[in-house]
């Protein structure tokens, strides 16, 4: 397998919990996939793990070299939880379509929040 490029994101979870307080529902519709959200609002206080998907996205994008836009929206990637904890990436829409043409055959993900923030590192692998 070869590199296709590597992503860092780091969010200051006050602004993430900002932004959930002052546009609510929508804000969090436009950023985050059903299961997402499933996911950070079982957790008593969900804005850090909301800046951490916030992160993770912005980090895909990177290492996928689309940034957010055209061929990567914010709902075209999603992070979930495998069975042990670990985070995992599942692309849908124009980031799938993307990472398909440029064969592109997985994303790895790291993601990491103190109190004040979150941060994730992707890394976009080719096939051989």
């Amino acid at each position: 397998m070869n590199l296709h490029g590597i992503g860092t994101d780091l969010v200051e979870i006050d602004r993430i919990a900002a932004s959930i307080r002052e546009h609510g529902d929508a804000f969090l519709a436009k950023l985050f996939t059903t299961t997402e959200r499933g996911d950070c609002d079982k957790h008593a206080d969900p804005a850090p793990h909301y800046a951490a998907r916030f992160a993770a996205k912005e980090a895909v994008a990177k290492a996928l070299g689309t940034g957010i836009g055209g061929h990567c929206g914010w709902l075209d990637v999603e992070v979930v939880r495998t069975d042990s904890g670990a985070p995992q990436i599942h692309l849908y829409a124009a980031a799938a379509d993307f990472a398909r043409s440029n064969r592109i055959a997985t994303i790895h993900i790291s993601l990491s929040h103190t109190r004040a923030h979150a941060t994730a590192l992707a890394v976009a692998v080719r096939e051989d």
